[in-house]
């Protein structure tokens, strides 16, 4: 994870309630570095000075996450980030998502290859460690390595990712759970 001290202005983040429910994707407009605390273009009306929220801020090569607390300074609305929050079982809190992303290249032997037509794919969810997604039925097997080009919040990202399990869902498609590698 990055740390608190890179700067996110102009960085793309979505901002989940205390229950990891999305309320928006909005853009950084400033980071107090010292006070570790952000600013953004639009701050959802469902938060309240006080209120705390969770950020996934769309940093490279992974995301990085922030438990947060909405602040009034001097007129101003600002979310203090902290970096202790609460983790699911699984090691990192898992985002909702709902974007398209296309599988470019697979890496076999550490070589990159190619595809000749991309996958199409939809993001299911995303955390620091790892995405979810639906593609078409028996798309990719478990171990096979990919770059992935994905757009959140109008945030394009290049990630490379590993297949850690997937699940056929309908006869036409399957979902799959991914690990990032960085």
């Amino acid at each position: 994870m990055a740390a608190l001290s890179e700067n996110y202005d102009t960085y793309n983040v979505l901002i989940y309630d205390s229950n990891g429910e999305h309320l928006t994707n909005t853009v950084v407009t400033d980071h107090d570095k010292d006070e570790q605390q952000i600013q953004v273009n639009h701050l959802p009306k469902e938060l309240k000075v006080n209120d705390t929220c969770k950020l996934l801020i769309m940093t490279s090569p992974t995301p990085c996450e922030y438990l947060g607390k909405v602040k009034k300074v001097g007129g101003n609305l600002f979310i203090a980030m902290f970096q202790g929050q609460e983790k699911e079982s699984r090691g990192a809190t898992r985002y909702t998502v709902n974007s398209p992303a296309l599988i470019e290249t697979l890496i076999v032997d550490g070589k990159p290859y190619n595809l000749h037509t991309p996958i199409k794919v939809r993001l299911i969810n995303i955390s620091t460690s790892g995405v979810r997604f639906r593609a078409p039925f028996y798309s990719l097997d478990d171990g096979d390595v990919f770059r992935m080009y994905m757009e959140i919040s109008h945030n394009k990202k290049k990630l490379t990712a590993q297949v850690v399990n997937h699940v056929d869902k309908q006869p036409d498609s399957s979902d799959y759970g991914c690990c990032f590698i960085e």
